[in-house]
């Protein structure tokens, strides 16, 4: 019968049937043993930001090496994708092709914890689960740092009117009549003068 530890170590625990899921025994955890990946991975979440990531479902390719060393296995490589967002311009869908690069070493775990026990302990330093090296944190993070911080249609897009919202790129020759608001009384008042035809002040000049 399974206990909740069980449980919660079943739901953190890295899935072996994932292809970013790796078995390190193919290295023997012999030092200087190197092993190469070529990998199409459909995303189980997206990655990225609020303004603009990799959709889930989306596949993105992996060139993966991995290489045994004395205190675990380096991961290095390639992730391939396209992310998908909004112009911070003007507000139109933007499908952006991103490649980042990857450098992590998993540590084995026998090592981590000697290193635990001596003080040395490196808070976000990422540990194998067994023999299984789970690679999907470490290309989330990389893709998130290579997306850009506000994406763009175009380097050289317009945006978008600040008077009325109207699209620039669609209408390059928009424009409003800025009236300076010095002017603006005066030109109401003149306006008001002009078309007051029916005051009784000027029907009693008119008989006179």
């Amino acid at each position: 019968m399974l206990s909740y530890a069980d449980d919660v170590d079943a739901m953190t625990s890295p899935d072996p049937r994932s292809p970013l899921v790796f078995d390190t025994r193919v290295l023997g955890r012999r030092a200087g043993s190197m092993e190469i990946f070529d990998v199409d991975a459909q995303l189980s979440m997206e990655m990225g930001t609020d303004v603009i990531a990799v959709p889930e479902g989306d596949v993105i390719h992996v060139d993966l090496r991995l290489e045994s060393v004395l205190e675990g296995v380096l991961a290095s490589g390639t992730v391939d994708a396209v992310a998908e967002g909004a112009c911070g311009r003007c507000l139109e869908p933007v499908s952006l092709p991103v490649q980042a690069e990857f450098l992590e070493l998993f540590a084995y775990a026998d090592r981590a914890a000697h290193h635990q026990q001596l003080g040395d302990d490196e808070t976000d330093q990422c540990v194998l689960e067994g023999s299984l090296l789970d690679l999907e944190p470490v290309l989330r993070d990389a893709v998130v740092l290579a997306l850009p911080f506000q994406p763009t249609c175009r380097p050289d897009c317009p945006g978008l009117c600040s008077e009325c919202g109207q699209s620039l790129t669609a209408d390059p020759d928009h424009g409003h009549d800025i009236i300076d608001p010095r002017w603006a009384s005066l030109q109401s008042l003149a306006a008001g003068e002009g078309s007051d035809t029916s005051s009784p002040h000027i029907a009693q000049e008119k008989r006179n």
